[in-house]
């Protein structure tokens, strides 16, 4: 297991790397001038000039990559363009918002998608697995810009039970945490469905039935846990859509995390903040895939690495 975890960790570093070098030149291919869209229309060419050089852009884009990765490896993200402070210290003021809404969300998702997942199987054809199926259809098909703004107008606007942005207070939570969790729950209600009904048609099901076993405890402690494999899968994946999400998500909520803060160094071509934003949410994607190959030891033993 140590050998698989230090060549797991190992694989990450290219990973990172080309998403540092993706980002890098996507940024720098952008149309738009950081320091004209700092000082405005209206600056003086001296003035321009003055910023460009104290910013480092006046230098050619490999010398701006070198010096990028050499301040990296040093645990240095750069200095922010907007707010003229470090990047790090920005990010981390950010990233826990952006974790909290989406691991809610994720709780969010699973405890709907397996009691929903479990109650279409055990009734497969029925009008309930046919109800079931349908919603998870329109979940899958309904887009966060699109379930966002609709819950604002039902729940905020003509209800007026939840607030409508902002991060408050457990009340705010509830709206930006439920359009990423429902979407969620679509994808692993169908998953677990399937998995759930492909383990009911096995032998060691069938046995335990034999045995006189309570059907609850046929559905939970056998079936239900194989199923899951898949499904932490699609977890671990999804995980990944969940922190993408969040950006849209955080932008209509006003969610102070690292999607809305993402949006807004783009707006103003903000490349150090750009690229530790995307930088963050990538390392946190790989972090999360690697705790998703270790859960797969403890749901199924039979999985041994070499």
């Amino acid at each position: 297991m140590r050998s698989f975890l230090l060549r797991r960790l190992l694989l990450t570093v290219p990973v990172l790397f080309g998403v540092i070098t993706l980002v890098f030149s996507f940024i720098h291919l952008v149309p738009g001038d950081p320091v004209q869209i700092m000082l405005g229309e209206g600056a003086q060419a001296a003035d321009v000039e003055q910023l460009r050089h104290k910013l480092g852009l006046d230098q050619p884009v490999l010398r701006q990559y070198g010096s990028y990765l050499t301040d990296l490896l040093r645990g240095d993200l750069g200095v922010s363009f907007r707010f003229g402070e470090p990047v790090t210290q920005i990010i981390l003021s950010r990233y826990p918002a952006t974790m909290q809404l989406a691991c809610l969300a994720l709780v969010v998702g699973i405890l709907i998608a397996i009691p929903a997942g479990v109650l279409a199987a055990t009734q497969p054809g029925s009008w309930l697995d046919r109800t079931i199926t349908s919603v998870t259809l329109l979940g899958i098909s309904l887009p966060n810009f699109v379930s966002g703004p609709l819950a604002i107008i039902v729940f905020s606007i003509l209800l007026g039970w939840l607030p409508v942005s902002g991060r408050l207070g457990p009340a705010h939570y509830v709206l930006p945490a439920a359009t990423l969790g429902v979407a969620l729950s679509a994808i692993l209600t169908r998953m677990v469905r399937a998995g759930m009904i492909e383990e009911l048609q096995e032998e060691y099901v069938k046995t335990a039935r034999a045995k006189g076993l309570p059907e609850s405890k046929v559905l939970l402690k056998h079936a239900l846990k194989n199923s899951l494999i898949p499904v932490v899968t699609i977890i671990g994946l999804q995980f990944g859509t969940l922190l993408a999400g969040a950006i849209i998500t955080e932008t209509i909520f006003s969610w102070p995390g690292i999607g809305r803060l993402t949006i807004q160094a783009i707006n103003s071509r903000d490349y150090p903040l750009v690229q530790g934003c995307i930088l963050m949410i990538a390392s946190t994607y790989v972090a999360v895939n690697l705790l998703t190959d270790l859960v797969y030891g403890f749901l199924d033993p039979r999985i041994k690495y070499q």
